[in-house]
């Protein structure tokens, strides 16, 4: 009695095991043949989702849709909620579609597929709205900046969901020195507000160029959607004249009688003001100045100097020089009547900033080389030289005769000085007969 005691209610207690394990086999095998999905859904506010309740193999087990309050939408094809932005798309067997027009944030959440089968099977499709951002703002603490200071802009855009990303562009290129933050709508919990920041350093090439806000957000795929999420700023920078004097006239060397004309131009915002000035010395009388030209007519070695034309605006003043070395009008000479070879040299133009003896990148010196006028000291010495060497050929040429010229006697001849002849003094001469064949010598 005692092991039956204690054996039944372990047998009692198998059987149940058993039976439950039966019944979940079965229903796992009849939801294996009843598989029930669907899918999640992200739609932008104010179009359309669709929902479906899909099942395989169904054997003719109702399906309805509810929404997130577990409220039934729609029981087979039939709608028990009255709300007609909820239509009927597809039902059958296998699937119901139901769609959702003009969506709000309040249809958000988990939506339910169900399948009455025992136990009933549930899906959840959850839907997501997306709001897109309004129309950015963009402001920048500087209407007008300098060159080389910092301005500082700020863009701002609401209302978005989830939250919005904010890009820069100065004009094509596209910058990253810019921070974000971003905070939730007060009116709405569920939206954000955001706000970025670009600080810029800026040069005279920013000048005209715009600064470009431009919101990316994904509810917004459409290209003209895309543009209106932009804004812009152009900027105005200011900056100190650039300037170059050029040589209208003459081309080439200046020389003395010539008429100079210099040109200024100079680039700056605002438009920068120009002033002629020559440097150490008054300009001549001679000199006509206007805005951007000087004209100097019949130049002199009196005209040579530094002649700067200077430019000047708010933001500051730059210059630029020109040297002018006046040279020697060329002179004219007449054909040697001998074959002659001259050699004339002309100095190496270099660049200087002063009137010496370095013609600068702004020098009258500088330019294509011209022949220069023949020095007539040169021409002078030249003379000189050749007479001086034809009055030593004369010298050298009388002494050469002097040497040849008139009677002399050699020492064997001595005492001969009576004679008729020469050979009467040969026979006469010291030695006696004995060498008067040897040494006879004749007057040439």
């Amino acid at each position: 009695m005692f092991n039956m005691a204690f054996t039944m209610p372990g047998a009692a207690a198998a059987s149940r095991h058993l039976l439950a394990l039966a019944v979940w086999a079965l229903f796992i095998a009849k939801a294996d043949a009843q598989n029930l999905a669907t899918d999640n859904v992200e739609v932008v506010e104010g179009e359309m989702a669709t929902i479906s309740c899909r099942v395989k193999n169904n054997d003719d087990s109702v399906i309805q849709l509810l929404n997130p309050s577990r409220q039934t939408i729609y029981f087979r094809e039939v709608r028990p909620l009255k709300d007609n932005r909820f239509q009927l798309v597809n039902f059958s067997s296998s699937e119901l579609r139901v769609s959702l027009s003009n969506v709000s944030l309040v249809d958000e959440g988990k939506y339910v597929c169900q399948l009455y089968t025992d136990p009933p099977q549930e899906a959840f499709a959850e839907i997501t709205v997306l709001v897109p951002p309004d129309t950015p703002t963009i402001d920048a603490n500087k209407d007008i900046v300098s060159e080389g200071e910092e301005v500082e802009f700020t863009c701002s855009t609401t209302g978005s969901k989830p939250q919005a990303e904010i890009k820069w562009l100065k004009g094509d290129q596209e910058l990253q020195e810019s921070t974000s933050n971003f905070e939730k709508d007060p009116k709405d919990e569920k939206l954000f507000n955001v706000t970025s920041k670009l600080v810029l350093k800026v040069s005279r090439l920013d000048d005209g160029l715009p600064v470009t806000c431009q919101v990316e957000h994904p509810a917004v795929r459409d290209l003209q959607a895309m543009k209106d999420l932009q804004a812009q700023r152009y900027l105005d920078v200011q900056y100190k004249p650039q300037v170059q004097v050029t040589v209208s006239y003459p081309q080439g060397l200046t020389r003395e009688g010539d008429t100079l004309e210099l040109t200024c131009a100079a680039n700056g915002k605002p438009q920068p003001s120009l002033s002629w000035q020559r440097l150490d010395e008054e300009m001549p009388d001679r000199v006509i100045l206007s805005a951007e030209n000087l004209v100097l007519e019949s130049l002199n070695k009196t005209d040579n100097g530094t002649y700067r034309c200077r430019a000047f605006n708010d933001v500051g003043e730059s210059y630029d020089d020109y040297v002018l070395y006046v040279y020697d009008v060329p002179t004219t000479i007449p054909p040697p009547t001998a074959t002659t070879t001259t050699t004339t040299t002309i100095p190496t133009i270099t660049e200087a900033t002063s009137p010496t003896t370095e013609p600068s990148a702004h020098d009258s010196r500088a330019g294509t080389e011209v022949p220069r006028s023949v020095d007539h000291a040169v021409i002078g010495g030249v003379v000189a030289v050749v007479v001086f060497a034809i009055l030593c050929l004369l010298i050298v040429l009388g002494r050469y005769f002097a040497r040849h010229k008139g009677t002399y006697f050699t020492h064997e001849a001595k005492g001969a000085d009576d004679a008729a002849d020469a050979d009467t003094a040969i026979i006469n001469a010291e030695g006696g007969q004995n060498n008067s064949d040897e040494k006879k010598e004749y007057f040439i």
